[in-house]
């Protein structure tokens, strides 16, 4: 398996927009081949920002980067940018093989 995560640092104040975006997103991912689950946490707080991750687990890494070629990645990622003002820089991309 593979796990994707994101990372957003977003600006204290706007937790509440974040989270609408999210709970209002069309994810297209339910027909992708090869996906698991996607989670969106949130972490507690600090000083400086919001910490969230998204996180979507594939049954393998090749379909992860199936996926973000597709028209569905696409669909899914469109007008991301006009909602910049609430975002910390760019997300923090990680991806992890699952050992265990």
């Amino acid at each position: 398996m593979y796990v994707a995560m994101n990372r957003f640092k977003i600006i204290l104040g706007r937790e509440n927009d974040f989270e609408k975006i999210w709970h209002g997103r069309d994810i297209h991912l339910d027909k992708v081949p090869g996906f698991i689950e996607f989670h969106l946490l949130k972490s507690k707080n600090n000083a400086k920002h919001a910490l969230y991750t998204s996180q979507s687990t594939w049954i393998s890494e090749d379909d992860f980067s199936n996926w973000t070629k597709s028209d569905s990645f696409r669909q899914a990622h469109k007008g991301a940018d006009r909602h910049s003002d609430i975002y910390l820089g760019h997300p923090k991309f990680e991806g992890f093989e699952v050992i265990m």
